[in-house]
């Protein structure tokens, strides 16, 4: 894994918070992503894991999707994904194939799959593939940096939400 070179801003992660609680409201899971760079948001993205009827379309995979259509690119160099919840494999190795700087995220797997198996029903079906996110970037090409647990606390009340 790459030395994080990455200064989180609390602007970013609350704006992914933001897009997490209205994507919450439209139905689907509250997870909330967004692709800055620079100073500057250029996408975002909610869970539609439940709306499209694709178990594809992690929060994660919507931003890049969409960044990599504003820029008029694949590869997202410059760029850093702010995330909810720590990205699933199939996530963490989507930046890695953007070319990404790195990637910032709050709740982390262990917490998603705790409240999993204390609170889980119907509703609250997540499934979880245990391997953190800085494993995937740690065998990753190129290497992207990581920063684990930012705004965790704020994050993880979305899974109350």
């Amino acid at each position: 894994m790459a030395k994080s070179r990455i200064t989180p801003r609390k602007e970013f992660m609350a704006a992914a918070i933001e897009k997490a609680m209205r994507t919450k409201i439209k139905g689907d899971y509250a997870f909330g992503a967004v692709v800055v760079k620079g100073d500057k948001i250029v996408s975002t993205g909610g869970n539609h894991v439940k709306r499209d009827s694709d178990p594809t379309r992690h929060a994660e995979m919507v931003a890049i999707h969409r960044a990599s259509k504003i820029l008029a690119t694949r590869h997202l160099k410059g760029c850093v994904l702010y995330s909810t919840h720590e990205p699933c494999p199939m996530c963490t190795s989507a930046a890695i194939w953007a070319k990404m700087d790195g990637i910032v995220f709050g709740a982390k797997i262990k917490d998603i799959d705790a409240y999993r198996k204390k609170k889980g029903n119907e509703e609250f079906e997540w499934r979880t593939i245990s391997i953190p996110c800085a494993v995937v970037a740690k065998h990753g090409d190129p290497k992207i940096a990581v920063v684990e647990g930012f705004m965790r606390r704020e994050c993880m009340q979305l899974f109350h939400s």
